[in-house]
């Protein structure tokens, strides 16, 4: 897993809204990852996370069921980041 995704090499596959919190699924062309990113407006807080290809889907419409095990490893970020 990478420790920065770039975006300008990111492409949108797919957003949503949902109880507040946007969802998009991406697309790194550089390097064939796929991530999904969750936004909370009222709270200014984002999340970034790779999947694997075979999960993006699912992990787009269930993003908490596929967050990383372990917050041992860093997460893959844009911006400072913050867990919720």
């Amino acid at each position: 897993m990478s420790t920065a995704l770039s975006l300008d090499s990111r492409r949108e596959l797919a957003h949503r809204l949902s109880g507040g919190i946007e969802v998009t699924l991406y697309w790194c062309e550089r390097d064939g990852t796929t991530s999904v990113e969750l936004w909370h407006a009222a709270s200014e807080e984002r999340l970034v996370f790779e999947v694997a290809h075979e999960h993006a889907l699912e992990a787009f419409y269930h993003p908490f069921a596929h967050l990383p095990r372990t917050f041992d490893e860093p997460l893959p970020t844009l911006e400072v980041e913050a867990a919720w």
